[in-house]
């Protein structure tokens, strides 16, 4: 696929992108090769090729689940300012 410096230009003004009159035929061959490799791609055959969430196939280590700490619920909630039936009681915000 081909791409015209008038449409580059265009492009440039759509996207408020200044490109100077010297680089847009610079910028335009540069599109055009970018374009090509996409074409490329393009053609390579992927019908037999399952998708891959992860490319390395890995799989995350996950710990035991199990409590590793002392409870300190009760010393926690004897320096909170109010508490009620072990809930922490907040001013009200929402009316």
């Amino acid at each position: 696929m081909t791409i015209e410096q008038s449409e580059v230009e265009k492009i440039a003004e759509l996207a408020r992108i200044r490109i100077s009159d010297n680089q847009v035929g610079e910028v335009t061959a540069r599109i055009t090769e970018i374009l090509a490799m996409v074409d490329q791609l393009q053609e390579a055959d992927t019908t037999s090729i399952e998708p891959m969430a992860n490319p390395l196939g890995a799989t995350q280590r996950l710990r035991a689940d199990e409590v590793t700490e002392v409870n300190h619920r009760e010393a926690f909630q004897s320096i909170a300012p109010a508490v009620e039936n072990g809930l922490y009681l907040v001013p009200k915000v929402i009316e």
